[in-house]
């Protein structure tokens, strides 16, 4: 039987993410192994097998859809990879990025602990131009939009949330906030906050704070997103392999079970109430969509992967630790 491509997974992925090529009759016994190339440029294999090849995307490709190929093998259909384009650089992100109504995205410059940097949050316009932002906030980590379209900022050097204004002015608005991580707003405006030693808070609209619930300590950090169905969902690695995703009804209670991450980072859903997760396992890193009730599908991989975003036209966005990208959803 002549060697035959029958799927290649993930179909979005980053320069130096991971690509699996699933077929038949892969030639590996020989003295060198088939050659992928993605685009025109030679991709480096890292696992073979007679059906199933791993490869990672090499740089200096072009954005967009780029075709797949495996020497040796001729095939009717068409493979190729979404290679997203990058946003924005120069950057030190640890968590979500955020869209507001007008579709401007919010990135973030960490920093080391206690470092004073000089500017710690920029705005990208939806042009693709990145301006200085606001610089008064010591270790930015998350950030939320309010119902007001008001971004908000927590700082896990000082344990307190800030409130910034469009001139990027920041004002406290809530502080005693442990390691303060993960930020998301519930549809009656209620700001929830993750400490990263256990606890989530909640935050009133005057900034007055009460435990909502406890969790095991994160090693990391805890990401926050409200679900449609208006349940808090929280991610946040400890020191086991694998951790599972919480669910927080608004009563306090707490659930698992829904699907098991190594490391999961930053989490999101889309306009259609889909869950899409960031897992960063042994150095590789991917984006899962999480269907209600099945299995995780990774869509897209990438190196050093922390977060994901939707603006209002389902454009998404993946943040690295440095990068930002883009890719359009149909």
């Amino acid at each position: 039987m002549s060697p035959r491509v029958t799927a290649i997974h993930p179909l979005c992925a980053i320069e130096g993410g991971r690509i699996t090529i699933d077929g038949t009759g892969f030639p590996v016994d020989g003295p060198s192994l088939p050659e992928v190339r993605v685009g025109e440029l030679a991709a480096r294999l890292v696992y073979a097998s007679p059906t199933q090849l791993a490869a990672i995307v090499p740089t200096g490709l072009e954005r967009g859809r780029n075709p797949v190929r495996v020497a040796g093998v001729s095939d009717e259909t068409w493979w190729s990879v979404d290679i997203a384009a990058p946003l924005a650089t120069g950057l030190h992100q640890v968590d979500n990025p955020v869209f507001d109504r007008h579709g401007n995205l919010y990135v973030t410059f960490s920093g080391t602990r206690g470092q004073q940097v000089p500017v710690s949050i920029f705005c990208v316009r939806p042009s693709g131009t990145r301006e200085p932002f606001s610089s008064g906030i010591v270790n930015p980590t998350s950030m939320a939009i309010d119902q007001e379209d008001r971004l908000y900022v927590s700082s896990r050097f000082e344990g307190a949330v800030y409130r910034v204004s469009s001139d990027g002015t920041a004002e406290l608005f809530a502080h005693h906030l442990g390691v303060a991580c993960g930020l998301a707003f519930s549809s009656d405006g209620t700001l929830f906050v993750g400490d990263r030693s256990g606890t989530i808070f909640k935050v009133d609209q005057s900034g007055r704070v009460s435990n909502f619930a406890s969790l095991p300590a994160s090693v990391a950090a805890f990401h926050l997103a409200f679900g449609p169905d208006q349940v808090l969902y929280v991610s946040g690695p400890t020191l086991s392999s694998y951790d599972e995703l919480y669910r927080i009804a608004p009563d306090g209670t707490i659930t698992t079970g829904l699907a098991r991450f190594g490391r999961p980072q930053g989490l999101a859903f889309d306009r259609s109430g889909t869950l899409f997760v960031v897992e960063a396992l042994a150095g590789a890193s991917g984006l899962y969509r999480v269907p209600s009730g099945g299995t995780p599908e990774l869509v897209l991989s990438g190196p050093g992967l922390v977060g994901v975003a939707f603006d209002a036209a389902s454009t998404m966005v993946v943040a690295s630790n440095d990068t930002t990208y883009r890719l359009s959803r149909s």
